[in-house]
């Protein structure tokens, strides 16, 4: 099967590779990428990277999935399924899906459940959209464990910002509870207290925390803005996601 993949970042990197591995005929795309990846070819355009391709898979970020989709849609065909991987609010996979539909393209919303180099081909990932079935054959024929969890684009992705809600806010409890910790002269005592609760593996759950949101916290803030702005939709509470924002842009700040 012929898959293209744009985006050859970190994450877009692992599923090219990973994909190739597994006996697919891969075409990647990226213009800021030079490393060479074993069994990937490379494209010159989005273009000829997804013409004749089975299935397409953009990693590009939110910000350049728009322009991304709209030049690989008229090089492709059906019953090629475009998979968007990036992390985005529902309204704006809505947006890129009604695009797809005018195209005639099936477009699959695929929400990426936890950081793809943590466990490489095995992260969980949710799909959802007139293409989630298409996208769900495609990658479940390679081992990627992919499940349709709605019929409409957007709802894999609130599924992925409720999800977030949790883990970054998870994140801030432990950057807050340390810092407290730190004026009182106890960060050992309540680092360990931390790692406890989380289990046998807690303490290098806790350095993942500290390490994984000082290094994405631009990122992170940009995803949890979309979180909250969906909560705001479903007139939830958002209390604990404030707090978290706070951090992040704090965390950001300090970073950049």
């Amino acid at each position: 099967m012929r898959i293209a993949v744009l985006g050859l970042g970190e994450a877009g990197a692992i599923y090219a590779r990973g994909l190739a591995e597994r006996g697919a005929e891969v075409v990647g795309f990226d213009p800021d990428a030079s490393e060479s990846l074993t069994g990937v070819s490379r494209a010159s355009s989005v273009g000829d990277a997804v013409d004749g391709a089975a299935i397409v898979l953009s990693l590009v970020g939110a910000s350049a999935a728009d322009a991304v989709l709209d030049e690989a849609l008229p090089r492709m065909t059906t019953p090629a399924a475009f998979a968007d991987f990036n992390t985005g609010a529902p309204d704006h996979k809505r947006g890129l899906a009604t695009r797809a539909v005018v195209a005639g393209i099936p477009f699959a919303d695929v929400a990426v459940m936890a950081p793809v180099p943590r466990a490489g081909l095995a992260t969980e990932l949710f799909a959802s959209g007139d293409g989630a079935e298409a996208a769900a054959d495609a990658l479940g024929s390679y081992g990627l464990p992919i499940r349709v969890v709605g019929i409409a684009a957007g709802d894999a992705a609130g599924l992925k910002l409720v999800r977030s809600v949790f883990m970054k806010g998870l994140a801030g409890l432990v950057f807050e509870s340390l810092a407290a910790a730190e004026k009182i002269g106890a960060t050992a005592e309540l680092r360990a207290q931390i790692a406890t609760e989380f289990g046998p593996d807690g303490d290098t759950l806790v350095q993942r925390l500290l390490d994984g949101t000082r290094q994405h916290a631009a990122r992170r803030e940009r995803e949890m803005r979309d979180a909250r702005a969906f909560l705001d939709d479903l007139r939830t509470p958002t209390w604990m996601t404030d707090g978290t924002l706070a951090w992040l842009r704090s965390l950001a700040a300090t970073t950049s």
